[in-house]
């Protein structure tokens, strides 16, 4: 049994693709997950599961969220190795006591074509950015709110992303430990 991270991206924000995390337990459980823990209103999950497939999985949440709310959501799928990774791979560990300021940008694909000129011309003077594989670490000190590179960095790396605080990485790594 394998132990799974999901990123859920855009739900419960702004007023819609409204989805309580004790309802998103359901679903999960309905499909088979196991051990689900629910992390903050946004959308993380940890649970564990016998598919294989990474991708088939998030294909199969996607669509059990559809049929009993009426939206699908893009879920990114990670294995607690990929985390443990993206989090021991952090280029800006000193950023690490700011954990609002470091971001993880987790990706759906390794970058073809990433526009490092123009994600360089735009950040600001006290932003900081790396890739590394299928993660862009991002650490904004003056918020990701203000952030010209933040809004943009999705469609410069040309793929789909949902990003993370370093305090909710941190969380998140925790549980999927204590599960498996």
């Amino acid at each position: 049994m394998k132990t799974y991270i999901a990123l859920f991206r855009g739900l419960n924000v702004g007023g819609s693709n409204i989805l309580p995390m004790n309802e998103l337990v359901t679903v999960l459980k309905k499909i088979g997950a196991r051990n689900v823990k629910t992390y903050i209103q946004s959308g993380n999950a940890v649970f564990q599961g016998e598919e294989t497939n990474a991708l088939l999985l998030s294909n199969k949440i996607s669509a059990a969220i559809k049929k009993s709310h009426g939206f699908e959501p893009q879920v990114l799928l990670l294995e607690s190795e990929e985390m443990e990774r993206a989090v021991e791979s952090n280029p800006f560990p000193e950023a690490e006591s700011e954990p609002k300021a470091l971001h993880l940008y987790f990706l759906e694909a390794i970058p073809e074509n990433p526009d490092f000129d123009v994600l360089a011309s735009i950040k600001s003077n006290r932003e900081r950015f790396a890739l590394k594989d299928r993660v862009f670490y991002l650490q904004a000190p003056e918020g990701i709110g203000r952030s010209k590179l933040a809004a943009k960095a999705e469609k410069l790396l040309g793929v789909s992303a949902t990003a993370r605080n370093w305090r909710t990485v941190c969380k998140i790594m925790a549980m999927a430990k204590q599960s498996g």
